[in-house]
This record gives structure tokens, sequence and C-alpha cells, in this order.
């Protein structure tokens, strides 16, 4: 799996990590797809969503 920061946009992580997907939606991030989830970081999203960053980033590195 490459390389996932907090800083990348959700649709790069999907293009480069698409195993990825499953965690973000259990997180409730149902629009994986949508216009904002492409140009939208992790870590923004995360604070929309009332996440930590942090415990998300923690389940993706478990990968």
């Amino acid at each position: 799996m490459a390389q996932i920061t907090k800083d990348m946009t959700i649709g790069e992580i999907l293009r480069t990590s698409p195993d990825v997907a499953p965690i973000l939606m259990e997180a409730g991030m149902h629009c994986l797809g949508c216009p904002s989830a492409q140009g939208e970081s992790l870590e923004e999203a995360a604070m929309v969503h009332g996440m930590d960053i942090n415990d998300l980033m923690a389940k993706i590195e478990a990968l």
C-alpha cells in the first residue's frame, strides 16, 4: 500500500490505495466519489465529520 498522509485528498488516497475505502465508509465518509471528496484532504474530511484524524490514521496504517 502507498504511504498515506493526512494532507492527501480523499481522491488521491482512493486512487493509490482503494483498500482504504471500507475504513473511510465505516468512519461515516459515505460520499467518497462526490466532488468535495476529490479536493478535500483527509484531515479536512475528518474535521467535517467530527473525527479525530489521529484515530483515523491509526486505522488506515493498521491495514
